[in-house]
């Protein structure tokens, strides 16, 4: 029976369900932000569908470079050697974009997949935007796909998956150094997993602590915007310009580091709004999509400061962003200046 395309975890499932009864479908769509889970189950689903001696010649990649209607059918449509299936991957290619008449070609070759080949279009980040005025294609796929879409885990997901790869290696972490890891490194499976490498051979201890991920683990920018919150709701000028110094060195660019401090500060200003309004940190997390110890993290800074002071940084962040686009002085300085200024405003609270 043909699967539809859905936007929803159900994909998700969908695909873990085909997997475990080693039944892959014909046809799957990945996309999204955890590319850590796409290249996991682009390799189940070879694994599954190729291993044997002729897994080169029954495994075809397509990319834009070399993708035609032409290449693609006859890549679908070519017989397995020694093997009962074959798989065809397309990276990254927006097919609503082709030409009318290989969209055309298109459409007629994914309305009929043979049974001995599955299909999966990959996507990074959340490339994949159907047009669906290209009906023809849109239909084809809407009929015959399972859409799945690799979100960011849930924290409980992701604490779960950082103990077992540590004890793969070996090594303990208590639930109190995986909270600081999730808070310093952030949530991408991807970069989690290169921290966990290099802290493991790092440590020769039995246990992981939090020195250990300060000593080694780079932090994402939005842990160091965490970090100078803190210092301003401290008072703590230095530690504030410090981390600032942390975010030159993880992103040269002021503009994004502006960006960072600037949606933090929205959010401390929306959570204060919320607070006010007696609601929690879970609608907090609901209204930016946040994982619950980051919503946590920034209701608690925004208990700290006053309305006042989260109102003015929001301005103040715009004001910094109209004279950095307009040259208007040296960016890290105009940066430093921001920051000083935000933490000197929270002084008089």
């Amino acid at each position: 029976m043909a699967k539809k395309t859905e936007a929803s975890p159900a994909g998700y499932e969908q695909l873990k369900k085909d997997l475990a009864q080693k039944q892959p479908g014909r046809f799957y769509i990945f996309s999204g932000e955890e590319d850590y889970l796409q290249r996991y189950y682009l390799g189940m689903l070879r694994k599954q569908l190729l291993d044997g001696p002729a897994e080169d010649f029954n495994y075809h990649r397509l990319t834009q470079e070399n993708l035609t209607a032409q290449l693609l059918y006859d890549s679908i449509e070519a017989l397995p050697m020694m093997a009962e299936r074959s798989m065809v991957q397309v990276d990254d290619v927006d097919l609503f974009q082709l030409p009318e008449a290989e969209r055309t070609k298109i459409a007629e070759t994914l309305a009929d997949l043979p049974d001995y080949c599955c299909l999966v279009l990959t996507y990074s980040a959340d490339a994949f935007k159907p047009d669906k005025r290209v009906k023809k294609l849109w239909e084809a796929m809407q009929k015959n796909a399972v859409q799945v879409e690799f979100r960011y885990q849930s924290e409980r997901d992701l604490k779960a998956w950082i103990v077992r790869h540590f004890r793969a290696k070996n090594k303990l972490i208590s639930p109190q150094t995986c909270d600081f890891l999730l808070r310093y490194c952030g949530v991408s499976m991807t970069h989690l997993d290169m921290e966990i490498e290099k802290l493991c051979a790092y440590s020769e201890a039995p246990e992981i602590v939090q020195a250990d991920i300060e000593a080694v683990a780079e932090p994402t920018i939005e842990a160091v915007v965490f970090e100078i919150t803190d210092a301003m709701a401290q008072r703590d000028f230095a530690r504030a310009l410090s981390r600032l110094d942390v975010m030159f060195k993880l992103q040269p660019e002021a503009i994004p580091i502006l960006a960072a401090i600037g949606s933090q500060m929205r959010r401390l200003n929306a959570a204060k709004m919320l607070m006010n309004a007696g609601k929690t940190a879970d609608d907090l997390a609901k209204l930016y999509s946040l994982q619950s110890f980051a919503a946590n993290k920034t209701m608690s800074q925004a208990r700290r400061l006053s309305e006042r002071s989260c109102e003015r940084a929001v301005l103040l962040c715009c004001e910094t962003d109209f004279k950095l686009k307009r040259s208007y002085d040296d960016p890290k300085r105009l940066l430093e200046m921001l920051v000083l200024t935000l933490a000197e405003e929270a002084r008089h609270d």
